[in-house]
């Protein structure tokens, strides 16, 4: 089994966030995740966060069961977008507010993409909330279990219907 990874990934909005996330868990107990940083790496204003947030989904849709990513942007709300892009992503978006939200995200729909809104969430509440995300388990009760099977099922029909539409000859 591959060593669990915790990828972080930003744009501008949330590059220093991310690395003071980056630092702690680099100097702090991790749970058990290899903390891999894939950039931003310099504050650029002009950055386009699809680039920069498609890294840290890419790496987590190869192990989707063993790697996690936090990423972060203004809102984290198109950061959530591009990464549920990719197939076997589940993320889910935190600006503040009820930390319930964190737990109903694993518990219910085991995400393993947490999507930071930097511009809403406090820089003192953002390492205990992504501990919160990680340690908290997947219930994998019947009703959640069916309910991921149906979106699994729902991105498949959408690969093959890609798939199709790139070896069906236009006209």
């Amino acid at each position: 089994m591959a060593k669990a990874k915790l990828f972080l990934a930003t744009d501008h909005a949330g590059f220093e966030m991310k690395n003071t996330v980056r630092d702690y868990f680099l100097e702090h107990d991790n749970h058990g995740y290899e903390v891999v940083d894939l950039g931003a790496f310099v504050l650029d204003p002009g950055d386009d966060y699809p680039e920069l947030i498609a890294r840290a989904a890419r790496e987590v849709s190869r192990d989707p069961e063993t790697h996690r990513a936090v990423v972060f942007g203004g809102s984290g709300q198109g950061e959530a977008i591009v990464a549920n892009k990719f197939n076997n992503v589940r993320a889910t978006v935190y600006y503040g507010g009820n930390r319930e939200i964190i737990d109903l995200a694993r518990q219910h729909n085991n995400t393993n993409v947490l999507s930071i809104g930097a511009r809403f969430t406090e820089s003192t509440e953002v390492i205990p909330l992504i501990e919160r995300w990680l340690v908290t388990p997947f219930a994998a009760e019947p009703r959640h279990v069916r309910r991921l099977a149906l979106i699994d099922k729902q991105e498949n029909n959408r690969f093959w219907k890609r798939f199709i539409d790139l070896i069906r000859p236009s006209n």
